[in-house]
Parts: C-alpha cells; sequence; structure tokens
C-alpha cells in the first residue's frame, strides 16, 4: 500500500468505506467544485465513481490520487496526485496533477505540501520526467500552488490554463 507522510499530511490508497461520505461531502461543496472539470458538485454515486476510477487507475498505471488525511485529526481533507486527462488536447494522454481540498482547508498550505510530495513520489519513485496541470482560467489560488511547485504556463486551451513541468530540473 503506497503511504506518503509529510509534516502535516498523511497521503494514502483510498478506504472506500471509510472515505466515501467525507470526500461526497468536500465533492458536494460548489465552492470546491468551481474550480474543477465543468464545476458541477458531485453526488455521493458520482463521488464513489470517482474513488473507484482513481483505485483502479492505481492498479493500472502504478498511480494515481492519493487521499489526504490530516495526520493530527485523522481527517480526511481532500485529495491530490496524479492522473492522464483526457482534455484538453495539449495535455490529453500526458500525466497531470490535480487536487481538491475541503474549504475549511484551503490558505493553509496543504494543497502545496501534498502536492509537492506529489511531486517528489512521480520523480523519484515512478520516474516520470514531466507533469501537465489544467487551471480554470481566473484560479489565482491554483496559480500560487503551481508557481510553487515550479511549474510554466504553456498555454490556453477552452478557458483554461496548462502549466507543465520537467520534473528532471525540479528542485522541490
Amino acid at each position: 500500500m503506497t503511504e506518503i507522510r509529510t509534516p502535516r499530511l498523511l497521503l494514502r490508497r483510498w478506504q472506500p468505506d471509510d472515505d466515501l461520505a467525507p470526500l461526497a461531502e468536500i465533492q458536494a461543496d460548489p465552492a470546491v467544485m468551481s474550480r474543477i472539470g465543468d464545476g458541477t458538485p458531485r453526488s455521493l454515486d458520482e463521488t464513489a465513481e470517482d474513488i473507484e476510477r482513481w483505485e483502479e487507475e492505481w492498479d493500472d498505471e502504478g498511480f494515481g490520487v492519493f487521499a489526504v488525511e490530516l495526520l493530527g485529526s485523522g481527517e480526511l481533507a481532500g485529495a491530490v496526485g496524479l492522473y492522464v486527462p483526457d482534455a484538453p488536447e495539449q495535455v490529453a494522454g500526458h500525466i497531470g496533477i490535480q487536487w481538491r481540498l475541503a474549504r475549511q482547508f484551503w490558505g493553509q498550505g496543504y494543497a502545496s505540501e501534498a502536492a509537492q510530495t506529489t511531486l517528489e513520489f512521480a520523480l523519484q519513485d515512478r520516474g516520470i520526467d514531466r507533469v501537465v496541470a489544467v487551471t480554470a482560467e481566473g484560479d489565482t489560488s491554483s496559480a500560487k500552488v503551481l508557481a510553487k511547485l515550479g511549474m510554466d504556463v504553456t498555454g490556453d486551451a477552452d478557458g483554461a490554463r496548462l502549466y507543465a513541468i520537467d520534473l528532471s530540473e525540479y528542485q522541490g
């Protein structure tokens, strides 16, 4: 089982029986989901499908989206990890990074901490040499996290800003 500890977080595989309800609550929040996909909040069933798909990616690809747990409380803070986007076409088929955290955890550096650890995992444990990211135009919070990670803007597409990083140059 893949687990990574940071000073404040545990990044781990999903435990559907324990994680479904808290993740569904996070994904039902319109503010959280406004920055993800088409911006639509997700139902309990859709969240169950997300967890199932993420676990299948772990099994098929050797990487995936981690559950992000606070070390102090054991509370599920959200999700961060690697995936293969299918759109926009400029990044389709590449390995991307994504995250979503419950609103009460915004602005505390958790996204940056978890995303940095995910990039280190991509490079050191999986030998991945390039990672992309897609954000909604105007998503300044995610843009700040991506800048901290050293990711560069590579273009725009369909209301999205595209980023990438060559991990051989990654400084962590």
